[in-house]
């Protein structure tokens, strides 16, 4: 087979991978089976499958390298399947459930529509307002979409911290994550620099979610707090400022509202940690642009390269001081301190 024709097929297949996997999740697979072989007929009995459909799919998840068949149509776990159950510390399970789920599928079919018009409203044209008001009046997604950047944030956040330690941080007494949901990297980045205080500034149905706070979880009561509050309005004043995959959510004029409101609220000498999908500046295949065609079906925003942040700080009144990456990870950390 030549290398198109493998292009081909291997975009041809893309979507029935994922749904594979999704159907895997929504049933119990990976929480099922574990690394001892259990009989696909065992399985299929205790979550309620049909035996012989129950075995197809566990077949296909063996064949994308989640399963491992042994004979006699039994089957264990792989690493990677592993990460698909609910108590794996690195669990990517809600993120598919989100990614994969009805809202998120939905948005995409518009996307010819998008780049016709010129107008990202994928969300819009769906359901009829924006993704962030129709979480607010439904539960149901709002669980569903927590749950999620929750669990992207498993390995986000291990990315994030090791590419903070190419930064001093050691002058920062009291930083801020904007848009931090439960706290999950906050939290885990003052466990590894306990001099540091923090805050969380989130809307007011995130933080009401207050049974699912990093905060209790790590035991840092005495050195973290959430407060509800709109950063399109006020943030909190602080030394520094955290925001995770937050400005991808936002065109540059929203960008620039949430950045020169930081620029008013931060302590001197001030420095602002963005931390999100670059796009590389060369053009090279990357996981970035690709991310980018989400943003483009779901809100506003947008993914950037390095150059298109650095002028978002410029002209929100920061100076980019470097972009750094973790070793193995997608994601990058740009650095900006407010002008002098």
């Amino acid at each position: 087979m030549g290398s198109a024709q493998r292009t081909l097929l291997e975009l041809f297949y893309g979507r029935w991978r994922s749904r594979t996997v999704y159907g895997g999740i929504r049933l119990g697979i990976f929480e099922a089976i574990r690394q001892e072989p259990k009989s696909a007929n065992q399985v299929a009995a205790e979550l309620g499958l049909d035996a012989a459909l129950g075995y197809r799919l566990m077949r296909a998840l063996a064949a994308l390298r989640l399963l491992r068949e042994h004979p006699g149509q039994e089957f264990s776990v792989t690493a990677a399947g592993e990460m698909l159950r609910s108590d794996h510390p690195l669990s990517m399970r809600d993120a598919f459930l989100i990614r994969e789920g009805p809202e998120h599928t939905a948005v995409w079919k518009h996307l010819p529509d998008i780049v016709r018009d010129g107008q990202q409203n994928g969300f819009v044209r769906e359901y009829g307002t924006t993704a962030f008001d129709y979480a607010t009046r439904t539960p149901s997604y709002s669980a569903r979409f927590n749950a999620g950047m929750t669990s992207q944030s498993n390995l986000q956040t291990a990315w994030t911290i090791q590419a903070l330690r190419n930064c001093d941080l050691d002058s920062i007494s009291h930083i801020c994550d904007v848009g931090g949901g439960h706290g999950h990297l906050l939290c885990h980045l003052l466990v590894e620099y306990p001099h540091m205080t923090g805050m969380i500034l989130e809307r007011p149905d995130v933080v009401a979610q207050n049974q699912n706070s990093w905060i209790d979880k790590l035991n840092i009561g005495d050195r973290c707090s959430s407060v509800a509050g709109d950063m399109f309005v006020e943030v909190p004043k602080a030394d520094a400022y955290l925001m995770k995959m937050i400005l991808h959510d936002w065109n540059d004029n929203e960008c620039v509202r949430i950045l020169g409101n930081l620029r008013r609220c931060a302590a001197k000498p001030g420095r602002v940690f963005i931390i999100e999908h670059v796009v590389p500046d060369s053009g090279a295949p990357d996981y970035a642009a690709l991310f980018d065609m989400h943003m483009m079906c779901w809100g506003t925003g947008r993914e950037r390269t390095g150059e298109e942040y650095r002028e978002l700080l410029r002209v929100s009144g920061w100076t980019m001081q470097g972009t750094w990456f973790p070793s193995d990870g997608e994601i990058g950390v740009i650095q900006g301190r407010l002008m002098r």
